[in-house]
């Protein structure tokens, strides 16, 4: 059988033992891990589902999850009610979240919210400036700023409640 053969066998032995688990732990349980990060925030302002002009500078003196996301997007859409979860538990620390929307009309952008739920703040982006301000154009992705305006934490990829319950809480109790 030479080695190509025992290697594969290896592969598929592997494969055989491992992928039952991966499939009944459910994609839910995926989370991305945060990096640890430490630079100033975006200078970013947008508009919010009103059409009224925001500044991320007008929340600093809180923590802030940004959220950057699209109706489209399966792992976005998967993310949206651990997100809407954590803001009610956390809302009350000097805590929010900010999910800006990427590059969809306001009025799909609004039935989207309405649809799920959602009763943080809900920016539009037509022009995608927050993908570029922040440097990641994968979606979802998300950042968290800490209360002087520094962004702390930085991930790709859909969140878990148990991964906010362990990286960004901490942030919320200093």
């Amino acid at each position: 059988m030479g080695l190509v053969g025992v290697g594969l066998v290896v592969v598929g032995v592997a494969a055989w033992v491992l992928l039952p688990r991966l499939i009944t732990r459910g994609q839910a349980s995926i989370s991305a891990v945060p990096a640890l990060v430490n630079y100033a925030a975006p200078e970013l302002k947008l508009t919010d589902l009103q059409g009224n002009p925001v500044s991320l500078a007008d929340y600093r003196g809180m923590v802030v999850l940004v959220n950057n996301w699209a109706t489209w997007c399966p792992p976005c859409k998967e993310e949206m009610p651990t997100l809407q979860a954590y803001y009610e538990a956390h809302r009350g620390q000097n805590f929010t979240i900010i999910a800006i929307e990427a590059g969809e009309p306001a009025n799909e952008v609004a039935d989207f919210v309405q649809r799920y739920g959602l009763t943080f703040q809900i920016w539009t982006d037509p022009t995608l400036k927050a993908t570029v301000a922040f440097r990641n154009p994968g979606l979802p992705s998300s950042y968290v700023i800490d209360t002087s305006g520094k962004v702390r934490l930085a991930w790709a990829g859909a969140t878990s409640r148990e991964a906010l319950d362990q990286y960004v809480t901490p942030l919320l109790e200093k």
